[in-house]
């Protein structure tokens, strides 16, 4: 029989932000509802803030479903962190996940994707160096100079 001076079992978070030298990692750990969506981008774009991370990787693994309103809050949230000064990589998106976003013309081309988080990281790292990548708004990849 539960006692009732015990507290309710926690439930396991929704979404974790963990910060890692100058970037932030977030993975969402099930599907969010439009408002857990809206209130995990203001609590990352806090967390760039608050840690003056340099960018962000947020790992979308674990979603079976990326629907229209969550692709446009991802690509939100990328504009806004890139506003205060952070590169975001989306990384984790299964091969449904973008079968699915395609077939339904949803894309997020103005955001860095990469497979997996070590892959993220890398091009988190190169992004930030300065050394290439895509940039807001343009579909030209830049090069490193030429000697």
């Amino acid at each position: 029989m539960p006692n009732p001076r015990d507290p309710a079992p926690r439930q396991p978070p929704l979404v974790s932000i963990l910060r890692q030298g100058n970037f932030l990692i977030a993975s969402i750990h099930t599907a969010l509802d439009d408002s857990q969506l809206e209130r995990f981008r203001h609590d990352l774009i806090d967390e760039v803030g608050r840690h003056r991370a340099r960018g962000i990787i947020i790992d979308v693994a674990a979603l079976d479903v990326v629907d229209s309103y969550a692709t446009h809050t991802l690509r939100n949230l990328a504009h806004m962190a890139g506003l205060r000064g952070a590169s975001t990589v989306i990384v984790g998106i299964s091969p449904d996940v973008a079968f699915t976003m395609v077939r339904l013309g949803l894309n997020l081309n103005t955001v860095h994707t990469a497979l997996d988080l070590d892959e993220g990281l890398a091009v988190l790292n190169e992004v930030v160096s300065g050394r290439g990548g895509h940039r807001f708004g343009s579909d030209q990849r830049t090069r490193p100079a030429e000697r």
